[in-house]
């Protein structure tokens, strides 16, 4: 078996899975818009200037869009690393691993699959925002460096949280190891207000925070904001740091049991 074949049969898998259980694939779907209908509808009651004013809109959802599809792939990163001690606590991990197919298979499908999944909500997060006002622009090629920035930061944090998961068999880890991790990333990046508001400490680790590159290129694109090119350089070496370190952890640590 070649290490792509398995890859891509392993991959398949991870799809399937996705589209099969359709309760938790609304529930995908569930968790951005919630944010965009309580969250974001609430602060679009401030007066229309300090919306302009401190938002650049004068509508906060479409401030906040870009921010929530970054964030999400947070959560999907978290499925990927969940999966895997499913596949080893039901046996099938085993059954994968004494084939000719290599871990890093293993490893790269469970990436491919958390990236699909978060993916498979930017064009329903789309016509949720257009149903709330939002007046996206018709910019191909921004959409196109927006889902490359989307697909970047879901490989570099699913890579992170594979890691993290490879020796454990307990389905929890991973959720208190999120739990941990996914608001502090979440609130120290701009994808739910400027840096402007936050104090000094704040606003160093938003510079340098990934979701944050993730969130201004999207926001770039939904309110015709001019963005640093860089910024996908900057995602690309994020992604491939962790993915290195995912897949070390992988060779050295991947096992049945």
């Amino acid at each position: 078996m070649s290490g792509l074949g398995a890859f891509w049969g392993l991959y398949k898998r991870e799809v399937v899975k996705i589209y099969r259980r359709a309760f938790a694939l609304v529930m995908t779907f569930m968790q951005p818009i919630i944010w965009i209908i309580f969250f974001g509808s609430s602060l679009n009651g401030m007066p229309r200037e300090y919306l302009v004013q401190f938002f650049g809109t004068p509508n906060y959802i479409g401030f906040v869009l870009p921010g929530q599809l970054a964030t999400s792939m947070l959560s999907t990163g978290t499925f990927s690393a969940m999966s895997i001690v499913w596949d080893r606590r039901f046996g099938f991990l085993k059954k994968i691993l004494v084939t000719p197919a290599p871990r890093e298979a293993v490893f790269f499908s469970k990436v491919a699959g958390a990236v699909t999944r978060g993916l498979v909500q930017v064009p329903v997060m789309l016509a949720a925002a257009l149903a709330f006002g939002v007046a996206l622009p018709l910019d191909p090629v921004g959409y196109l460096e927006w889902i490359a920035a989307l697909m970047l930061l879901g490989i570099g944090f699913s890579s992170i949280y594979l890691a993290v998961a490879m020796k454990s068999s307990d389905w929890q880890h991973p959720q208190l190891v999120a739990n941990v991790m996914n608001l502090p990333l979440m609130f120290t990046s701009t994808a739910l207000f400027p840096r402007t508001f936050y104090p000094a400490w704040m606003r160093a680790i938003a510079d340098v925070n990934p979701i944050t590159f993730a969130t201004e290129i999207g926001r770039g694109v939904v309110l015709n904001d001019p963005y640093t090119p860089t910024l996908l350089g900057y995602l690309a070496a994020f992604a491939a740091a962790s993915m290195a370190i995912g897949l070390l952890v992988a060779r050295r640590f991947m096992t049945a049991e």
